[in-house]
């Protein structure tokens, strides 16, 4: 296993044991959106503000990462679908552990929507990936999302604790999941998942609130947090990150954090 303990550290603080992962998979969901048109240029920005890692598609690894800039760790994405789709929860296989391997990546990850309708299927993909993943020595961030027909609250902790629970029992690494609004009940999640877990940053929130559910995740024992547009959406994408990296890795409350977001970033941050 000591391949995979030398990727971990790649992705998350060895010295803290958390971690600020930023996902740039939208390109696939969603399309060109703001923020990740110049991937490149939004990769160095959250690698400066002290990313431990991204996350994306192929695309990713060959015009985005590792350009210019501070390094930051890679997490090559698996699965798929688009908003386009007839089933956006239904997510497939679009790439694979070697060739993630081969690409030079620190880890893969995979999504999966428990309660959607081809369930079955993305279970039986994260099973096949988490043997491959241990075969490989390859770190396993596994997006578990409680979405579909019979879930009338994605982020009740009723749920939520079960899609985070089945991660880790199929073999993930890190678990990515929603927020279900408070410390108290998230920690009903992370007390029940054996793995490190994350949250997900969903919906473009005003930045405070974006402070304040890190903060709160923090409080429950989160191994630190995944978000998205919440990160390379915002004005200055570095100071946000900054800001995060304050909360996840130095334990400042989210008040303390907001004042970072009106000071440039130096480039030796974090380093």
């Amino acid at each position: 296993m000591i391949g995979k303990q030398i990727r971990m550290e790649r992705i998350i603080n060895r010295a803290t044991e958390k971690t600020i992962i930023i996902p740039m998979d939208h390109g696939v969901t969603l399309g060109p959106i703001h923020g990740i048109t110049d991937m490149g240029k939004t990769v160095d920005l959250v690698a400066k503000g002290g990313a431990n890692a991204v996350v994306g598609h192929m695309g990713l690894a060959l015009h985005g990462h590792r350009g210019y800039g501070r390094d930051v760790g890679l997490i090559l994405h698996l699965s798929a679908s688009t908003c386009l789709s007839p089933d956006p929860n239904s997510k497939v296989l679009v790439n694979s552990v070697e060739r993630a391997i081969k690409m030079g990546a620190d880890g893969v990850s995979v999504h999966i929507n428990i309660g959607s309708e081809n369930e079955s299927d993305m279970l039986m993909d994260l099973g096949m990936i988490s043997q491959q993943c241990i075969d490989w020595g390859m770190p396993l961030l596994a997006m578990m999302y409680a979405r579909g027909p019979n879930i009338k609250d994605e982020n009740a902790v009723e749920v939520v604790k079960i899609a985070a629970r089945v991660g880790a029992e199929l073999g993930a690494d890190i678990i990515k999941t929603s927020y279900t609004g408070d410390p108290d009940s998230f920690r009903e999640v992370v007390d029940g998942c054996p793995a490190p877990v994350v949250i997900a940053g969903g919906s473009k929130l005003g930045d405070l609130k974006t402070l304040k559910m890190i903060e709160g995740a923090m409080q429950a024992g989160c191994a630190g947090l995944s978000i998205g547009r919440n990160a390379f959406q915002h004005e200055h994408p570095d100071r946000l990150v900054r800001a995060a990296c304050a909360i996840v890795h130095e334990k400042s409350t989210a008040e303390e954090a907001m004042k970072l977001l009106d000071v440039p970033v130096e480039d030796d941050y974090c380093n």
